[in-house]
This record gives structure tokens, C-alpha cells and sequence, in this order.
């Protein structure tokens, strides 16, 4: 084997290697743990949400307040589509019957 063979050798092993973690990474987003995390961080929006509300109501902005109102609707839809798959993840294994 040549310098060049060798030297090219640990770079496609990497690569290799390194789409294994991207695809294992990409299936982490569709595991249960991976959903939990999401619904986890969408709770933490909330809080966010709520800050927001609040100061727009002090101000008295109501394009603030808006703004809020339809973030906090889309934290709602977000967590109420990572619910769903989460059932569906629930009712596809075999072994909860």
C-alpha cells in the first residue's frame, strides 16, 4: 500500500464513522427520549411565552401581544404533534401490547 493509499485510508474511515453518527443522530429525533426532550424544551418556550404576555400586557402593545399569543399557539400545535408521534411510537411496539 502507498503513502497516498494510507493516507487516504483513515479519512474514508472517518467519513464512514461519521455518517453512522449523523444517521444515529437523525433517528434520536424520532425516539422516545428524543421526543421527550422536545416536549421538554417546548415547555421551556412556555415560560417564555408567558414572560412575553405578561410585559406586552404591561406596556399596553398589542402587536406585542399578538406576537405572544401566536407563539404560544405555535409551541400548542408543535407539542401537540410530538404527542401524537409519541403514541405512535407507543402503539407501534410490540412489546406494550
Amino acid at each position: 500500500m502507498s503513502k497516498i493509499e494510507k493516507a487516504k485510508a483513515p479519512s474514508s474511515v472517518k467519513a464512514q464513522s461519521s455518517l453512522k453518527a449523523q444517521s444515529s443522530i437523525k433517528g434520536w429525533k424520532h425516539s422516545k427520549p428524543g421526543l421527550w426532550l422536545s416536549i421538554g424544551t417546548s415547555a421551556f418556550g412556555a415560560i417564555s411565552v408567558v414572560k412575553d404576555v405578561r410585559k406586552a400586557r404591561e406596556e399596553s402593545d398589542t402587536l406585542k401581544l399578538v406576537n405572544a399569543l401566536v407563539g404560544a399557539a405555535a409551541l400548542i400545535t408543535g407539542t401537540a404533534l410530538l404527542v401524537r408521534e409519541l403514541r405512535q411510537l407507543a402503539s407501534d411496539d410490540v412489546l406494550l401490547g
